[in-house]
C-alpha cells in the first residue's frame, strides 16, 4: 500500500467528519464545520494521509502563543479503522512534530486508548496528569501528555 501525506483541505472535511463519527462515536465527534474551521485557522496545520487517492487519515496541530518559543497542541489524530496498525498514525504524528520545529507539544488522549498512548510514548511524549471526564458525552478521562522542547 502506498500512503501519501499532504495538507488536509476544505474538500476533505466531509470525509473527516465521516471518519470521526466511526472513530469517536459516543465522544462528541467533530462535525464537518469543525474541520472547516480548524483547516482555515491561521496557526494550525492539518495533515492528510491518502491511500489510492482515498483519505484514510487526518491529524492536526495548533501553534499556541505569539512569541517564540512557541508551544503546540495536537487537536486530533484519526485513521480509518480499515487502515489502522500500518504506521499511518505515526507518519502523520511525525509531520506534526516536524511542524512544531522542536517546540513543546501537548495533547490529550483517552486513558483507555492503549494503542494511541503507546504511539505517543514511543515518539517522546510523557504523561503529565489526568483530566477527569474530559470527554463530555461518555464521561471518559484523558491523560494530558507532553513532548518537551528539543
Amino acid at each position: 500500500m502506498n500512503v501519501e501525506y499532504g495538507t488536509l483541505v476544505a474538500a476533505d472535511a466531509a470525509r473527516c467528519a465521516e471518519l470521526e463519527a466511526q472513530l469517536f462515536e459516543g465522544d462528541d465527534p467533530w462535525p464537518e464545520r469543525a474541520f472547516l474551521a480548524e483547516i482555515a485557522a491561521k496557526h494550525n496545520l492539518y495533515v492528510a494521509a491518502r491511500a489510492d487517492d482515498k483519505l484514510v487519515g487526518y491529524a492536526g496541530i495548533a501553534r499556541l502563543g505569539r512569541v517564540k518559543p512557541y508551544e503546540y497542541e495536537i487537536h486530533t489524530v484519526g485513521v480509518d479503522p480499515a487502515y489502522q496498525g500500518q504506521g499511518i498514525g505515526r507518519g502523520m504524528l511525525r509531520h506534526l512534530i516536524e511542524y512544531a520545529d522542536g517546540g513543546t507539544i501537548f495533547l490529550e488522549v483517552r486513558t483507555d486508548n492503549e494503542a494511541a498512548i503507546a504511539l505517543y510514548e514511543s515518539e517522546g511524549f510523557t504523561k503529565m496528569g489526568i483530566r477527569k471526564r474530559y470527554y463530555r458525552v461518555s464521561g471518559a478521562d484523558a491523560y494530558t501528555m507532553k513532548r518537551e522542547q528539543r
